[in-house]
């Protein structure tokens, strides 16, 4: 009976063991499956994310201080994930609604997306490599057309067929930025910047009806100084897919800037700073709290080797130069272009880069395409990249090849009968100048001696001298500068053409298929002003951060020697140089008299088309120990070495340290 018991009574265990766990399993069901929204909608839903505080960018200042480049405290419109509907629908009426209020305050807003804004749709972009991205980006096909990117957006976005084809494209626009700006929590997007205290007000009213819309202060890139060296100062914009892979090794997020061209580009490393990270929590779509935990660093401050004021100054010399050219000189109505570079010849600080015709950074910055498109290229940095033949303004060059070589000295002479034949070319000179010597060819710029030098330097010699005075290099400059080339066979033919004999004579004189830079001319002239030193040119004076403390003096770096095997190398050079200054008229650009001498060296190249020939001046002031080094280049221009006087008194009426 007992044993029965006992049993009976386990059984009865089990069963309601059981029983209360197929009733817990049913409730459990039912809380999962059939009451599971209820039960999610009590539940707080909270996560945790960190998000970027963008460091405030560096400026850039003269060398007095003067800010070119600095940061102003303003308003920029954004959008926060944390509170921005997650519903298409809602979403797109939010992003329409503060779309078009921009548009109506007269705001831009930022779209890349490649494609025209109203019908019939094109690809904005002639870039074919962009469209393909664009394509891959979105999900369609490569043979897709405009139209088809637009309607993949519509339908992705589930943009309403209440709005209409141009609501659509603003809506499509905005959502696809969002998207290649990894917006998330993480991310906030920035729609517009830096609009003004009424429209702030504007937008705070309606925010009841913009949820996830947010006006944040920050510090927005300003110009105040818009007219001083534009193509060096640079830009910085948005980080490109196609530029992502490379830089987010390098710390940068999608939503980041960077530099894209010139000193913002080149100074990159020092101007960026580094950014903070921001704790925030969110519980059902609210934000309930932020902590900054790392706080940013602001970028480093440049300052510059540049006065404005001489900047300036030497801009206006220049344009007013091709003016005179224009109106006092026959068959020169159409000079419009050149160059003028001045550096400090005792390190090669930059003091003045002129290029004609240049433009105002905020025309750069606004409307891109306009200055795209005006007359005269004025988006070539002449002064750094524009490539040009120096003429007789490379005969030092050959003298120092044939003076340090040994191949001749300064009592060697070559006869000059005016007309000169090697092998079956014939070449003429600018004068007869029968027996005549180193320091005399450069002086009266005789072709023929450097014809006859050439013949025992060879090419190999010229080529290895115009390298070492910088010629055919990268210099180095911080915001970026153009090689060029020395004329030799291998050049001749990487360009597609045939090396000839008679391809020597015209090297030897700066011809051929010899290409440089004006900045290179100048560190040409300031190198043989220091006797075969050459320093490396350079815009950045010294750096400081963002408390104002230096942190670095940017000291002169020697980039190349050339030693003189003997002592009359560069003297006979230069004697030659101050020669050739004497020839300049009495009056406005005289360089007699001065109280000491100063040394040029002049050329008349053929451009590629050899009915026009350009003007290109070298020197360095005084001669004996130089304060400035200078080049300039006239484009279908003549006489640049009228330019030298005027880049002098210029000089001396903004440096305490005169030319004496």
């Amino acid at each position: 009976m007992n044993i029965f018991t006992d049993r009976f009574r386990t059984v009865l265990i089990i069963c309601g063991v059981i029983s209360t766990a197929a009733l817990g399993s049913v409730k459990l069901m039912k809380i999962q499956i059939v009451d599971s929204n209820d039960y999610t909608e009590k539940t707080p839903l909270s996560y945790t994310a960190e998000q970027i505080i963008h460091a405030t960018r560096g400026e850039i200042k003269d060398v007095n201080g003067v800010p070119i480049v600095e940061n102003k405290l303003g308003f920029n419109v954004t959008i926060e994930k944390s509170s921005f509907p997650s519903d298409n629908e809602k979403a797109n009426a939010v992003i329409f609604k503060i779309a078009d209020f921009l548009i109506k305050e007269g705001y831009d807003y930022h779209d890349s997306l490649p494609v025209s804004k109203s019908l019939p749709y094109e690809y904005s972009s002639k870039d074919e490599s962009d469209i393909s991205r664009f394509k891959s980006l979105i999900g369609v096909n490569v043979y897709a057309t405009a139209e088809n990117c637009i309607d993949k957006l519509i339908v992705d976005y589930k943009i309403s067929d209440d709005y209409t084809d141009e609501q659509k494209r603003i809506i499509a626009g905005i959502r696809y930025e969002m998207n290649i700006r990894d917006f998330s929590l993480s991310n906030v997007f920035t729609l517009c910047e830096d609009i003004n205290i009424d429209t702030v007000s504007k937008i705070k009213e309606l925010s009841v009806d913009l949820p996830g819309v947010e006006i944040a202060e920050d510090a927005i890139r300003t110009n105040p100084v818009t007219d001083i060296i534009p193509h060096e100062i640079g830009t910085v914009g948005p980080i490109y897919a196609e530029e992502y892979d490379e830089l987010k090794n390098l710390g940068y997020f999608l939503n980041d800037s960077v530099g894209k061209s010139g000193l913002e580009k080149g100074m990159e490393s020092y101007l960026k700073g580094k950014n903070g990270i921001r704790e925030i929590t969110v519980q059902n779509n609210s934000l309930i709290s932020s902590e900054i935990t790392e706080p940013p660093v602001p970028g480093n401050t440049l300052r510059l080797t540049i006065n404005n004021d001489f900047q300036r100054d030497v801009q206006s010399i220049l344009e007013n130069f091709m003016k005179y050219l224009n109106t006092e000189v026959k068959d020169m109505t159409d000079v419009n272009s050149g160059a003028i570079v001045v550096l400090n010849a005792k390190n090669n600080d930059v003091l003045a880069l002129a290029t004609a015709p240049t433009y105002n950074l905020n025309d750069y910055i606004e409307n891109y395409s306009d200055v795209l498109n005006r007359e005269g290229t004025p988006l070539l940095n002449r002064a750094t990249d524009g490539l040009y033949r120096p003429g007789s303004a490379f005969k030092p060059v050959t003298a120092t090849a044939g003076l340090n070589e040994g191949f001749i000295t300064p009592d060697s002479t070559f006869y000059c009968g005016q007309k000169y034949r090697y092998i079956d070319v014939d070449k003429n000179c600018t004068g007869y100048h029968s027996n005549i010597s180193v320091t005399e060819a450069i002086r009266v710029s005789c072709n023929i001696f450097f014809y006859e030098l050439s013949q025992l330097t060879g090419i190999k010699n010229i080529v290895k001298y115009g390298n070492l005075y910088g010629l055919g290099t990268h210099l180095g400059l911080e915001s970026g500068d153009t090689v060029g080339y020395v004329a030799c066979p291998e050049v001749v033919e990487e360009l597609g053409g045939t090396w000839y004999a008679g391809n020597l004579l015209d090297a030897a004189i700066g011809q051929s298929e010899t290409m440089i830079t004006p900045l290179q001319m100048a560190v040409l002239a300031s190198t043989i002003g220091n006797k075969g030193v050459r320093y490396q040119p350079h815009l950045v004076d010294s750096i400081y951060d963002y408390l104002g403390n230096k942190i670095d003096d940017v000291e002169p770096f020697v980039a190349e020697t050339i030693n003189a095997n003997y002592d009359y190398v560069f003297p006979s050079i230069i004697q030659g140089m101050i020669g050739a200054s004497q020839n300049t008229p009495d009056g406005e650009f005289s360089l007699n008299g001065l109280g000491y001498d100063v040394a040029i060296k002049t050329g008349t190249p053929q451009t590629t088309s050899s009915k026009d020939t350009n003007t290109t001046v070298i020197g360095f002031a005084p001669a004996d120990d130089p304060v400035i080094a200078f080049a300039a280049v006239i484009e279908k221009g003549t006489d640049s070495k009228y330019l030298v006087r005027k880049i002098i008194d210029s000089y001396n009426s903004h440096y305490s340290n005169k030319i004496s």
